[in-house]
């Protein structure tokens, strides 16, 4: 069974920092997730939420803003690059496009690491928009997709089938043994978020679980 950090190890230290990409990859995590937002000067940033809130309270809107003003206001926000360049093939990079982000400038980045630091089969698209999955598709090609589903496994295939992808993100609340167990011989790879219980993930693995995306890699001995 994958253990992917989720967030990069967002239990043990700040979400989508390079800090808890460090302490997810510390714990030899198989992947490692993180969220992608886009600047109004087309950088990509890890961040899950559309928008940055302040100590103050204040909400900025990531698009409405370029790196730099964000920077001084959020100094632990880290680029793309950055976190591609930390991870430097330790694990697979498993990287969440959020919904109506611009895609083509998450793709530059990523290409510009391709035949260097990263093949393009060592990557993981992911998101729970198709029609991002789509975008993405169609600028890398040979670039693995995950397609992250909320509860709908029939939903889930259908899209998987769509687009070629062999791996399906689900959230734990909604799978049972008996759904999972129709992985175990089949085409697809599962992966359960966000699991922290290694028991349960144990358990679940003998059925036919994948993967297990987690805040607490740390808990996940292999």
């Amino acid at each position: 069974m994958k253990i992917i950090g989720h967030r990069g190890a967002r239990g043990l230290a700040p979400e989508n920092t390079l800090a808890s990409l460090s302490k997810g990859l510390g714990c030899k995590v198989d992947m490692v997730e993180f969220d992608l937002r886009v600047t109004k000067d087309d950088i990509p940033i890890l961040h899950h939420d559309s928008k940055m809130t302040g100590a103050d309270g204040k909400k900025l809107k990531i698009s409405n803003y370029s790196y730099e003003d964000l920077k001084t206001h959020f100094p632990d926000i880290a680029k793309l690059s950055q976190a591609l360049d930390q991870i430097n093939g330790q694990a697979v990079p498993y990287i969440e496009v959020k919904q109506n982000e611009p895609v083509k400038p998450i793709a530059k980045v990523l290409k510009s690491y391709i035949g260097d630091t990263y093949l393009a089969d060592g990557l993981r698209l992911a998101s729970k928009s198709q029609a991002t999955l789509r975008e993405l598709r169609k600028i890398m090609p040979d670039t693995p997709l995950i397609i992250i589903e909320r509860w709908s496994g029939v939903r889930a295939h259908r899209r998987a089938k769509e687009l070629g992808a062999k791996e399906i993100a689900m959230n734990q609340l909604w799978l049972w043994w008996g759904f999972i167990r129709g992985f175990k011989n089949s085409e697809y790879q599962l992966y359960a978020y966000t699991l922290n219980n290694p028991a349960k993930a144990r358990r679940w693995a003998k059925w036919g679980l994948s993967g297990a995306i987690t805040d607490y890699p740390d808990r996940f001995k292999k």
